[in-house]
């Protein structure tokens, strides 16, 4: 029983993670493409579009420190 809750666990953190990081990483890459046709460098909207990513390892690392628990 103990066992199906944590795989419960996990899948939510890397769901949730999943979904919040894909709506706003959609709404960024919008934004970044907006600002690359007004002249801002590539390189700084791909930083911006990349950063949600950052929530979805956050939910992966959770999610391996409980089944691993």
């Amino acid at each position: 029983m103990e066992d199906g809750l944590i795989a419960i666990g996990a899948g939510l953190a890397v769901g949730l993670a999943g979904i919040g990081t894909g709506l706003g990483q959609g709404q960024a890459a919008a934004a970044a493409i907006g600002a690359i046709t007004e002249g801002v460098t590539t390189g700084k909207a791909i930083i911006w579009v990349v950063l949600p990513e950052t929530i979805v390892i956050f939910g992966l690392v959770i999610a391996f420190m409980l089944i691993m628990m």
